[in-house]
């Protein structure tokens, strides 16, 4: 008897625990991937450790998605072990030759006492569909296995970019997956022998001799079962009260009003929104969430801040990518009365904020991917006015790779302020900037090259002249570490994955295996 309930329950309760155990880390996922505070607190408080353990943060959202899919790979593992189980329970209860199973499969409701059942299908007429859509534990399981096909199909790259509103609305299915989860052991489906029957009727001592239960000299009486206690609760609790607390900090936080000093439509169909807000404060590199409520009132879209902390506002550059930025847009490009309004949580923190602890940084940006280098860019402006002796970094190499010459319109007035700058200074070596087209035709190639004997780019005015093509990074990595052979390197990306990766490798490679020579360390900005 033993041998049966635990050969046949052992890999669901094991892999319910397992389940539970991710659902658990999936809920503290899911609240890194919302960001709150505490991940830019952690930082902070973690600002004196290796930089190593702090770069672990900005790995939040390969967190959240490793912890979900375990939780795919064990919840099918456990519905696979469910069909097995429910195989065997229905040729159990159909079997009539006596063995340990059948006559266990024969025990119910009315023979033995309320829950003294073990098997759930309780007649042979009974099918496993019919137990599945009317138990707790049947119903539920479909329900939330629903769920999390939906939420996982709706978070695939493609229908996050394309279809964000349907991403957005899918994931939050996520509550009605926590909560079938946490009703769905109610049920006592996995059941275990009661403390008075082990007492009574111990498997070690009453297995063997089953067919003698009915013996009225018999020691061993009929085994009596009942549900084991539900264990999901557990898991979800307390990282379920953490989510809420944390959701009603951020809607206290959204309801602050937030006046917008300053709309600019630039080029490339990008909006500039400068704001003030009550007691905000930033640091370079991080970002907000926004939301519009005459748009949506349930989206909340992030947007890197522009702006540096030395200036008395926040900024953000929205590109149209989607209907929402798109209907955003439109809305501010229609100059109404009243203007929309914007709400606003934040801000939080992210990899550019470790930035200036890097004697040399490397800042890489693709098309609006400029938006946190702006707020590093500005901030180095400020320092500079201000004499800020205390900064550590020593050279700064920007690379900016669009594909629409209008693009470059959006910071020129910066880099331009920037080259004023680092010229009266004599610093002129300090920030070493490429910009590099890679939409052009033959006609921009032509006229650049007529031109490319002025003082100034004929495409953005600038002093660099403007690239034609995407930058070699196997030349520009070598020529970083033979000029700073003995420096800490920061190579920050805020760009595509495959971008990504090209950078990732190259800072291993051209890392020393020295450790007082050159290393570069590889920084990713994760949305």
């Amino acid at each position: 008897m033993g041998n049966w309930v635990v050969n046949h329950w052992f890999s669901v309760l094991f892999l319910a625990t397992w389940l539970g155990l991710n659902v658990f880390l999936f809920v503290h996922a899911f609240l890194s991937y919302e960001k709150a505070d505490k991940y830019y607190y952690t930082r902070e408080i973690l600002g004196f450790c290796r930089r190593t353990l702090r770069k672990q943060l900005d790995h939040n959202l390969t967190f959240h998605k490793l912890v979900a899919y375990m939780i795919c790979l064990h919840t099918a593992i456990h519905i696979i072990a469910h069909l097995f189980n429910f195989e065997h329970y229905s040729r159990s209860r159909q079997d009539t030759d006596g063995s340990l199973a059948s006559i266990l499969s024969t025990l119910s409701h009315q023979e033995k006492g309320e829950g003294s059942w073990l098997n759930p299908i309780q007649s042979p007429n009974m099918t496993v569909e019919y137990v599945t859509f009317t138990s707790i534990a049947g119903l539920t399981g479909v329900i939330i296995t629903i769920a999390l096909v939906l939420m996982v199909t709706s978070a695939m790259e493609f229908i996050r970019r394309s279809y964000f509103e349907v991403f957005w609305f899918t994931h939050h299915i996520f509550i009605i997956y926590f909560i079938g989860l946490g009703i769905h052991g109610i049920g006592g489906i996995v059941r275990g022998q009661t403390e008075e029957s082990l007492n009574e009727s111990h498997p070690h001592r009453c297995a063997e001799s089953f067919k003698h239960w009915d013996d009225h000299d018999s020691h061993c009486k009929h085994p009596r079962f009942e549900g084991l206690p539900a264990e999901s609760c557990k898991w979800i609790l307390a990282p379920g009260v953490l989510y809420i607390f944390e959701r009603i900090l951020r809607f206290y936080r959204s309801q602050q009003k937030v006046v917008i000093t300053k709309v600019v439509m630039h080029p490339s169909k990008v909006l500039e929104l400068q704001m003030n807000k009550r007691g905000f404060s930033m640091e370079v590199g991080q970002y907000i969430f926004v939301n519009c409520p005459s748009i949506s009132y349930l989206e909340w879209h992030p947007f890197t801040l522009t702006s540096a902390p030395e200036e008395d506002f926040f900024s953000i550059h929205i590109r149209a990518a989607g209907d929402w930025t798109e209907n955003l847009i439109r809305a501010f490009e229609q100059q109404q009365s009243p203007i929309p309004r914007i709400e606003v949580d934040g801000p939080f923190g992210t990899v550019s904020e470790d930035v200036f602890q890097y004697e040399v940084a490397v800042l890489v940006g693709a098309g609006i991917g400029v938006t946190p280098f702006a707020s590093i860019l500005k901030s180095i402006w400020y320092k500079f006015q201000r004499e800020d002796h205390n900064l550590k970094t020593q050279t700064i190499y920007f690379y900016w790779i669009c594909r629409e010459t209008g693009a470059f319109a959006w910071f020129n007035d910066l880099l331009a302020s920037l080259e004023h700058e680092m010229e009266e200074l004599g610093k002129v070596d300090f920030l070493n900037y490429r910009l590099f087209l890679t939409g052009w035709d033959s006609n921009i190639a032509g006229h650049a090259a007529l031109n490319f004997d002025k003082a100034t780019d004929i495409l953005t005015g600038l002093k660099q002249k403007t690239s034609f093509g995407r930058p070699m990074w196997d030349n520009e990595f070598s020529t970083i570490a033979n000029a700073h052979p003995r420096s800490v390197v920061g190579v920050f990306l805020c760009g595509p994955q495959t971008l990504a990766k090209s950078l990732s490798k190259r800072c291993h490679q051209y890392s020393s295996l020295d450790p007082r020579k050159v290393q570069f360390y590889f920084n990713k900005e994760n949305f």
